[in-house]
């Protein structure tokens, strides 16, 4: 090989490698991206009795459960989508790392606690495949995923509520945004903008009184800020 011909060859070499770096982040950009974390709770003394929250790596969510929208209602089972906000996204992902994926026992073991419910906590990926049962558990990381998960529970459940009293009993849904927007203020609420599109519902119906729309106002704005970047 001519002298020329191997320095060419050794600049296009050169020139090559910042693209295979670009190309070896966007496929490791994410390690999350085929991951999924799920939580779950049946608690029958509880309404809902049953509900799951599964978060992939991208953000998505689905929400699921069974219980009564109203006291007068029947149990039903409903389901949701929504995507949560970046910042918790990370914090999910962040926590069940720390907390290795849920891959040993993640229960406190204390048996004179109070019984808050049977949840299970599980991971998967291409790798994993992990699933862990606990009622109270002494690990932080664990303790944080419950917490935040049970706040989007709540969250979705305000969204179930307010579906059915729009459609069925317009009057209670002063009293139920006035208990949303209290517990918003409070952050005792998570991913308020999973349910936007049932208070635009809200919003929009000219035949709801207006103080009712302006609740559903103020929700949407507090769950967008929430959504780009808290």
């Amino acid at each position: 090989m001519k002298f020329w011909q191997a320095v060419a060859m050794g600049s296009l070499a050169l020139a090559a490698i910042p693209a295979l770096l670009m190309s070896q982040q966007v496929v490791s950009g994410n390690p999350n991206s085929t991951a999924t974390v799920t939580f779950t709770l049946d608690f029958p003394q509880s309404n809902p009795q049953h509900y799951t929250i599964a978060v992939d790596g991208a953000g998505h969510a689905h929400y699921e459960c069974t219980g009564k929208a109203a006291e007068d209602s029947d149990a039903e089972d409903y389901r949701a989508e929504f995507e949560v906000s970046p910042a918790n996204r990370e914090r999910i992902f962040e926590w069940a790392k720390q907390a290795q994926y849920f891959a040993g026992k993640i229960d406190s073991g204390n048996r004179k606690l109070a019984f808050t419910g049977a949840k299970i906590l599980s991971y998967q990926d291409g790798q994993r495949s992990n699933t862990a049962p606990y009622n109270y558990s002494n690990l932080e990381p664990v303790r944080e995923l419950t917490a935040l998960f049970q706040n989007i529970g709540g969250t979705l459940e305000y969204g179930r509520r307010l579906a059915y009293y729009h459609r069925y009993q317009k009057l209670a849904l002063d009293d139920e945004l006035k208990r949303m927007e209290t517990q918003a203020r409070n952050n005792e609420l998570s991913e308020i903008q999973g349910v936007a599109p049932v208070l635009q519902e809200i919003l929009e119906d000219s035949s709801v009184i207006n103080v009712v729309r302006a609740r559903a106002k103020e929700l949407i704005q507090m769950g967008s800020s929430a959504g780009s970047g808290r």
